[in-house]
C-alpha cells in the first residue's frame, strides 16, 4: 500500500511539473504574440519617449482596429529593414499632407501639436504641399521635428511593416513619462476623413501639384530598437500551475 501511495505521489508530481511547463510555454507564446518590449535608442521622439527607455508594444490591437492618427507606432524601417523605428502617425491612407516650414496640415487642417516641444521644433527637409498618402500606408513623423528621420525623409510606412502600437513606458522608473503613453487623438478631431479617390492604385507617397520631392538626402535614423526577452512575463505561469494543483487537492 505504501509503495502504491508513493508511486501515486511521484506520478502526481511529474504530471504537475509537465502541466506547469506546458502552461508556462502557452502563456509565454500568448504574451509574445500580444506584446513585445523594445529599447529606445535615440532622441527623435523627445519629449514623449527618451533615449534608453524600455517600452511595451501592443501587437494585437491593430488586428481588431485600424491605426489612428496620433498613435505612436513601432515598425520595420523602410530605409533599413533590419531595424525598427518608432514614430507618430500623422496621416492615414488617402490623407493629403502639407508641411510648410514647421507647420503641418492634414486635409487642409492646421495641426496644433502639443506633443512637439518648442525646443524640438524644426524641419531639416524641404517644405512640400499636397502629398497624398497611398492605400495601405501611413505618414509618420518624430516628435523631435528638428532631429528625426521620418516620412519627410524616406516616405510613407507600408501597413505590412507595422509591428504594433507603443503603449507603455516601464523603465527606468522616475522618468517624467512612466506608464501609459498619452492619447493625443483629440489633436485630429477636426481633420476630415481621408479623401482617397476610389480606384487609386499608386504605392508610394505622391505629391500632387508640386514638383518638389517629399524627402531630402537620407540622414541616419536615430530610433533603433533591440528586442529583449519576455520570459519574465511568463514566470507567473509556474505559480499558477502549481497553485492550481494545490488548491484542487487541498
Amino acid at each position: 500500500m505504501d509503495i502504491e501511495l508513493d508511486f501515486e505521489k511521484r506520478y502526481r508530481l511529474v504530471r504537475e511539473v509537465i502541466e506547469t511547463v506546458v502552461l508556462t510555454v502557452l502563456m509565454f507564446m500568448v504574451i509574445r504574440l500580444a506584446v513585445q518590449n523594445f529599447n529606445v535608442d535615440g532622441h527623435s521622439m523627445e519629449p514623449g519617449l527618451h533615449n534608453t527607455e524600455l517600452i511595451l508594444v501592443d501587437k494585437w490591437s491593430y488586428l481588431f482596429r485600424a491605426p489612428a492618427r496620433g498613435d505612436v507606432i513601432v515598425f520595420v524601417a523602410p530605409p533599413q529593414p533590419s531595424q525598427d523605428y518608432v514614430k507618430r502617425i500623422i496621416g492615414l491612407p488617402g490623407d493629403i499632407i502639407t508641411i510648410q516650414n514647421t507647420t503641418v496640415y492634414v486635409n487642409g487642417v492646421r495641426l496644433n501639436e502639443p506633443y512637439v516641444a518648442p525646443a524640438n521644433q524644426g524641419n531639416p527637409y524641404p517644405s512640400f504641399a499636397n502629398l497624398v498618402v497611398p492605400p495601405n500606408a501611413y505618414f509618420v513623423l518624430g516628435d523631435n521635428r528638428g532631429g528625426s528621420s521620418d516620412s519627410r525623409d524616406w516616405g510613407c510606412v507600408p501597413a505590412k511593416n507595422l509591428i504594433g502600437q507603443a503603449a507603455l513606458v516601464y523603465w527606468p522608473l522616475g522618468m517624467d513619462n512612466n506608464g501609459l503613453l498619452h492619447n493625443y487623438s483629440s489633436v485630429f478631431n477636426n481633420v476630415p476623413r481621408p479623401s482617397l479617390a476610389p480606384g487609386t492604385s499608386f504605392t508610394t507617397c505622391r505629391i500632387i501639384n508640386n514638383p518638389q520631392p517629399a524627402a531630402s538626402t537620407a540622414s541616419r535614423p536615430d530610433d533603433v530598437f533591440d528586442q529583449s526577452t519576455l520570459i519574465v512575463l511568463a514566470l507567473p505561469a509556474v505559480f499558477v500551475g502549481f497553485g492550481r494543483r494545490r488548491r484542487r487537492h487541498a
